[in-house]
């Protein structure tokens, strides 16, 4: 079992760490609600350079969160809404869990303290 819980977090961890960057949150986003976009679509609406958009390209597709495809000289990016469904499912049940064995619901502040939220 311990097994199995190391190698889902493992398969996550590129998942996270692409989510993890502003700049590629805020591409993923425009390529979740556009039908499909390519690189220089992406770098005109996001106010990043080409090279910029396909470097964070490459790491979201790595990850499994966007399914890039070459048509003539242009790259089209979709978003893969089975995964961002899987991790969405997961983190609410990570979610679902820690409240539940606390019984009392917090928050973490940015400064790194807790507080009590009311839920």
């Amino acid at each position: 079992m311990r097994d199995s819980a190391a190698a889902k977090l493992a398969k996550a961890a590129p998942v996270f760490a692409a989510l993890g960057d502003e700049t590629r949150l805020r591409i993923l986003q425009s390529i979740a609600t556009t039908y499909h976009v390519n690189c220089s679509g992406i770098a005109a609406t996001r106010g990043v350079t080409p090279a910029t958009v396909a470097h964070h390209l490459k790491i979201l597709s790595e990850a499994g969160l966007i399914a890039c495809r070459r048509k003539g000289q242009f790259v089209y990016c979709e978003a893969v809404s089975k995964t961002i469904a899987d991790y969405t499912r997961g983190l609410t049940k990570i979610a679902d869990r820690t409240k539940a064995r606390r019984g009392t619901p917090f928050t973490a502040r940015t400064d790194g303290a807790m507080r009590r939220i009311n839920a």
